[in-house]
């Protein structure tokens, strides 16, 4: 009973750490996946630390284009709208923002930036979301074919980290395994 609760916790620790270590490179686009919206319609303060994480390697250089990911959340809003909308407020060009509306989990999050990124020849990506989320989306979008060059965790933590960061090492084994 305690060599599996002990790998589990071993498994969730490396996730974190993982996901807290940003690695800085180049990319053709910076991949935000969704989340939340507030009852006003913009992104909850966990959506809007993504926004802020990839704001911030967007103002850097890092990559030329943003793609912000999510679907309609359970309050009606659309999240890849609300996302867009915070990004240009905070100084890009609607130019550089690409809209997914259908990325309604990780996994389709990983497809659509794959299937964009081949149809405009883009070939790297920037992975920005929260800490514990960092690694699965990056297995997303690589077994996508898509070559991930640089993370960065959004500046966030709250109490609801406690469940998600172990929750996620459930996901990326089944991502791992390609249950996704």
């Amino acid at each position: 009973m305690l060599l599996p609760l002990g790998g589990f916790a071993l498994a969730t620790a490396a996730l974190a750490f993982a996901g807290l270590n940003d690695r800085q490179g180049q990319a053709d686009l910076i991949v935000v996946p969704g989340n939340a919206i507030a009852p006003d319609g913009t992104p909850s303060p966990r959506l809007a630390a993504r926004l802020d994480a990839a704001l911030a390697l967007y103002r850097e250089g890092r990559a030329p284009r943003v793609f912000v990911s999510g679907g309609i959340g359970r309050l009606g809003f659309d999240e890849a709208v609300s996302m867009s909308a915070y990004l240009v407020r905070h100084g890009v060009p609607r130019q550089a923002i690409i809209q997914d509306n259908l990325g309604v989990n990780t996994a389709a999050t990983g497809r659509n930036a794959a299937a964009y990124m081949r149809a405009n020849r883009l070939t790297s990506a920037y992975v920005a979301t929260q800490y514990f989320h960092v690694p699965r989306t990056q297995l997303a979008l690589e077994n996508n074919g898509v070559l991930v060059t640089g993370t960065a965790h959004a500046k966030y933590v709250e109490m609801r980290d406690l469940y998600s960061t172990p929750r996620e090492v459930v996901g990326y084994a089944a991502y791992l395994l390609g249950k996704n």
